[in-house]
């Protein structure tokens, strides 16, 4: 048996030890993403700022039900810990900072051995009547298997200004004709 014999016995070999071995997508790396959007808010910097926090966000975003583990009442705060359910995964969520002195609120969660999503929210008074939101978005795969899942979660991120803008904006104006927008 020559030496490109043996090579091709091996890598034969290999992939039926380790499934996908020889899968050119096992070599990439994992991919990484980051995308920003802004829009502003119609309301003043008081009243919109706690609406970044995991349980304020219940009030304007749809079908948002985090659970939390930390702390026991929930609140919102910097180290709240909780986790959410979409398609069936669980993520895992800790808030790293939760400002507003700085208008500053940064999201770390994790899908377990799939994605880690970092999401930093940058607010500004804009006038009496309106606050200025920027989004960062940064997904990174856990392994390449991800890869399309992050370039597909990504698309998402970068169209999201549109639709958060629409439910705060929506929530907001509900709250200023004196509607019950309790959850």
């Amino acid at each position: 048996m020559n030496a490109s014999s043996a090579f091709a016995l091996l890598a034969v070999f290999a992939s039926v030890i380790v499934p996908g071995a020889t899968n050119a997508q096992d070599n990439a790396a994992p991919a990484h993403t980051h995308n920003e959007f802004s829009f502003t808010a119609q309301g003043p910097y008081e009243r919109v700022f706690p609406l970044f926090g995991a349980l304020e966000e219940k009030k304007w975003a749809e079908g948002w039900e985090p659970q939390f583990v930390y702390p026991t009442p929930a609140r919102d705060q910097r180290g709240m810990v909780f986790t959410t359910e979409h398609a069936g995964r669980t993520s895992t969520w800790t808030c790293t900072a939760f400002d507003e002195s700085t208008g500053y609120v940064q999201y770390v969660y994790v899908v377990s051995d799939f994605i880690v999503t970092m999401i930093d929210i940058h607010l500004a008074k804009s006038g009496a009547a309106e606050t200025h939101v920027s989004v960062v978005y940064q997904r990174t795969a856990l392994r390449a298997a991800a890869n399309e899942d992050v370039a597909h979660l990504a698309k998402g991120d970068a169209n999201s200004g549109p639709e958060w803008a629409e439910a705060i904006n929506g929530y907001l104006a509900r709250v200023n004709k004196g509607e019950n927008v309790s959850k």
